[in-house]
């Protein structure tokens, strides 16, 4: 009996010790599992997340515009030559000879002026001048005499020396006396101001009596503006893209609000070849013969450049652009879904849509319809347009 009671105890002790094993061991398994749990769960919350952070859009892709043939550039008239007139000496406006409107010629008489004080300079120059000759005539004989008096002796040689010297001296004091007369002379007569080409007085800034300054400042300094109209020149900013059609001889018309109906012919004279670093366009110049003179300068004009081949562009519509401080800008997504804004030229509006010239390719996907706060960077899902989304 007591043996089997001893075997009895024997096999539930061992059994409570597998049960005891079995806990920790249902434990672990537990555990695992949670922590498996809640690391998907935490994948999924990052997941969630992450959607929220990125901005949904949708995409399209600019379009081929119809090919141009021409160009039309807004620019304002300018005279060929236009210049202010400026006083070479000071003093009082003694009269007028042009007021505006007047057709003048070079060397014109446009103005005389009254200074008395270079006047007075003048002459004082001129006696100085004489003064110096007769000291320079007597510097002559004394040095000839004692020049001759050196054979006998009545004279050393340092005497001779020093009168030579002070003939030298008279001579360059008679340069210099000869140098201010011209130079007061050429001061006295720009007291005549005369017009510098043939041309056309658009401005007269001046009146009887007025004090003038010489030179090109302080108060009362222009005296006239004169403009040359018989050639205009008028400057027009061609857009980057078409840079590589422009050249010398190229032929352009021009229209004028003023002068409906009407196209004055002109031709493409220079450029700057260099593109402007801002605004990416090629500053051209273009002269348009006036003989008759119905072009006036400062008059607005719309000038049609005929190109050698025509070229094409890129369209997108308006609401694919985004007008911000740093100018116009598309955003477009790179093969990492993230923004990319670009800075972009833009030519003729079409309504819904617009010409890009500059900034994109045809390959870019850009976003339809981009909100403001987008920026470099920025993180996007792409979402399908749909049909009323497409370009």
């Amino acid at each position: 009996m007591t043996n089997q009671l001893q075997k009895a105890q024997s096999e539930n002790s061992r059994g409570g010790i597998k049960w005891f094993l079995l806990i920790p061991v249902v434990l672990c398994i537990f555990g695992a599992a949670t922590f498996f749990l809640r690391a998907q769960d935490s994948k999924k919350l990052a997941a969630g997340t992450n959607a929220l952070d990125t901005e949904p859009v949708t995409l399209t892709q600019a379009q081929q515009g119809a090919p141009d043939s021409e160009i039309t550039l807004p620019s304002t008239l300018q005279g060929f030559s236009d210049s202010p007139v400026y006083a070479r000496t000071s003093g009082y406006v003694a009269h007028w000879y042009a007021d505006i409107g007047t057709h003048v010629h070079q060397g014109e008489l446009l103005a005389q002026i009254e200074s008395p004080e270079v006047d007075q300079e003048l002459n004082q120059a001129r006696a100085a001048l004489s003064q110096t000759q007769a000291n320079l005539v007597l510097a002559g004989i004394t040095a000839k005499r004692y020049q001759e008096l050196i054979p006998t002796n009545a004279v050393a040689q340092q005497e001779v020396d020093q009168n030579n010297q002070n003939l030298d001296a008279q001579k360059a004091g008679v340069q210099a006396a000869i140098a201010n007369v011209n130079r007061l002379e050429q001061l006295q007569g720009f007291e005549k101001v005369v017009a510098p080409f043939d041309g056309i007085i658009t401005q007269r800034r001046t009146d009887i009596g007025d004090l003038i300054n010489a030179g090109n400042s302080g108060m009362g300094a222009e005296l006239f503006r004169i403009s040359k109209i018989n050639v205009m020149r008028v400057f027009v900013p061609v857009p980057e893209s078409y840079s590589d059609q422009i050249s010398d001889g190229l032929k352009a018309t021009l229209e004028l609000v003023a002068l409906p109906g009407q196209q004055f012919e002109g031709t493409v004279t220079r450029t700057s070849h260099s593109i402007t670093a801002d605004s990416h366009t090629l500053l051209t110049e273009i002269d348009v013969p006036n003989p008759s003179g119905k072009l006036l300068p400062g008059a607005y004009a719309e000038v049609h450049v005929h190109l050698n081949a025509p070229v094409k562009h890129l369209v997108v519509a308006v609401g694919s652009v985004l007008f911000q401080a740093a100018g116009p800008q598309i955003a477009v997504v790179n093969a990492k879904n993230q923004i990319a804004l670009h800075k972009v030229t833009l030519g003729r509006d079409f309504g819904n849509t617009i010409e890009v010239t500059n900034g994109i390719t045809e390959s870019d996907q850009i976003v339809a319809s981009p909100p403001d706060y987008l920026v470099n960077g920025m993180q996007v899902t792409i979402h399908p347009a749909s049909n009323g989304d497409k370009s």
